[in-house]
């Protein structure tokens, strides 16, 4: 390996029926190298997928509520929110108006509130809850650990 002009570059290149790549055309004078074109293409994809596997995927957990939930549900569903929480999943906790149940809105939101602060120490709250047609919606996000 050494510096050559780009003709006797090429010329090494078709010698060893490789390819000249590029590697970095602004620097003067210009990077090459002399390569299997397809076989660096190759490993680049093999590399960007296994970059692409090691990234976080983001979970999103669903609870439902009714205005009038009982203690006993309440408190299951919440189990299961905490269980979500500490898996690293986002929490989408949302009430559904059924009917003429939409005049308990008020009911709805402290339900939901009283969830968020039971849950503080697991996750915060990422929207408030928010009306959105026969829904009432809050989204709650884990804590991050730090190590």
């Amino acid at each position: 390996m050494g510096v050559y002009p780009i003709s006797k570059a090429r010329e090494i290149a078709t010698e060893q029926e490789l390819d000249l790549v590029e590697i970095s055309p602004n620097a003067e004078p210009p990077v090459c190298k002399v390569m299997d074109y397809k076989k660096f293409l190759y490993e680049q994809k093999k590399r960007d997928k296994a970059m692409k596997a090691k990234a976080s995927k983001v979970v999103v957990k669903e609870i439902r509520f009714g205005p009038q939930t009982d203690d006993h549900d309440y408190e299951f569903k919440k189990r299961h929110a905490e269980k979500f929480l500490k898996d690293g999943a986002k929490l989408k906790a949302y009430v559904f108006f059924k009917g003429r149940s939409i005049v308990y809105k008020d009911q709805g939101e402290i339900l939901l509130l009283k969830l968020a602060q039971e849950l503080e120490d697991l996750g915060k709250v990422e929207q408030m809850p928010k009306l959105e047609g026969k829904r009432m919606t809050m989204f709650i996000a884990p804590k991050t650990s730090k190590k």
